[in-house]
């Protein structure tokens, strides 16, 4: 009978680069997809020792096609001149014709914005998980901390009954 190897939870090949934090709290997300990154040259082994910042960056949809703006890649600093790019250079995300339209579409219609939540790598490749969201003004912004943090307190306080073996109704 063969052994079957345990993966770690952790797995080297798919990790997170660079998060978005501020996003989910400025924005609404309404939908999230997946798409595909290209880079050039170094960036990718920037992008292995986790240097990338995501803040005040975004996504437009541009001849057909969908572009990153406002991504800081810093220069891997062994690259010897050659493969050096602008860190802060526009860059192509690879999406299906289908996606592409269905983006275009909404944030010319709806009045949505596309916004990169987090950079990471699947399979060895280079990903960014890009939402269509809509803007929060500062009062959505003050419900949904209050909705969070009565969230919390909920299941804080059934957590503690179970904990105590008493039911929580």
């Amino acid at each position: 009978m063969a052994k079957t190897a345990k993966r770690s939870p952790i797995d080297p090949q798919n990790r997170t680069v660079a998060q978005n934090r501020r996003a989910r709290h400025d924005y609404e997300i309404v939908e999230t997809l997946e798409a595909g990154l290209v880079l050039a040259g170094s960036e990718v082994k920037s992008l292995r020792e986790g240097k990338a910042q995501l803040r005040d960056s975004y996504a437009r949809v541009q001849d057909g096609e969908v572009w990153l703006y406002g991504v800081h890649i810093p220069p891997y600093l062994f690259a010897n001149g050659f493969g050096s790019v602008d860190p802060d250079r526009r860059r192509k995300l690879l999406l299906n014709h289908r996606e592409i339209d269905h983006l275009g579409q909404r944030t010319n219609q709806d009045s949505l914005t596309l916004v990169p939540l987090a950079v990471y790598f699947k399979q060895g490749r280079a990903k960014v998980e890009l939402a269509l969201a809509r803007g929060r003004k500062l009062y959505d912004k003050r419900h949904a901390i209050a909705a969070r943090d009565a969230d919390m307190e909920a299941r804080r306080a059934s957590a503690g009954a179970q904990r105590s073996g008493r039911e929580f109704r």
